[in-house]
């Protein structure tokens, strides 16, 4: 059974519906959680369920190629397949990136590749979503390459913009699709019916 270490920089709902949907079909083991910082709510999750977490806080090393070959050597040690980004908002160095090329993937809180790249991340997105005036959002699924949310997509779900909506709203909706789209893709990782070719993925059935 492949190995998985989830990376997470807030309350970690998308991790719970790993833990979740990984406890019903039992797809992998979730190794370990990577926090960027002490106190969040997916260092709680991962407590109840038993996960290990360990944290990679920025202002702990000298810099983020120190910070991340310390994770390196963690990940190699715990013999981690797959590394998930489930709301992780520290940068990743290109190094890392190729270290574990095609073996990052990463949700992303709108149809890639509109409102996607540098500064849109939480919130940010949803607000640019509704002031472009845009009928259609969502959420993707990709793999991490060293351009911002620039890797081939994996898998992508729609949800429609509605009248009167406000960020929170729309962000609402779409993370009730977030919370099937990314354990369905994880599981499809996990079995190795993903296949890559260029910026073209197939999900197996």
């Amino acid at each position: 059974m492949k190995r998985i270490a989830v990376f997470a920089s807030g309350g970690g709902t998308d991790f719970q519906s790993v833990i979740d949907a990984n406890e019903k079909q039992g797809f992998c083991e979730i190794a370990v959680l990577i926090a960027s910082k002490q106190g969040i709510g997916a260092i709680e999750r991962a407590k109840k369920h038993g996960i290990p977490s360990e944290v990679f806080a920025k202002a702990d090393y000298p810099d983020l190629e120190t910070l991340y070959e310390k994770l390196s050597s963690l990940l190699k040690n715990l013999s981690v397949d797959y590394i998930v980004l489930a709301g992780w908002l520290k940068i990743i160095p290109e190094s890392f990136i190729k270290e574990f090329e095609g073996r990052i993937i990463n949700i992303h809180p709108s149809l890639i590749p509109s409102f996607c790249g540098g500064g849109f991340y939480g919130l940010k997105v949803h607000k640019a979503v509704l002031d472009y005036g845009a009928k259609i959002s969502g959420c993707t699924v990709h793999f991490v390459n060293e351009v911002p949310d620039g890797g081939a997509i994996i898998a992508q779900r729609a949800v429609e913009v509605k009248d009167g909506d406000t960020p929170e709203t729309l962000q609402a909706r779409i993370l009730e699709e977030e919370h099937k789209l990314l354990p369905y893709c994880v599981k499809k990782l996990c079995e190795g019916k993903i296949k890559k070719e260029g910026r073209k993925v197939t999900v197996l059935d």
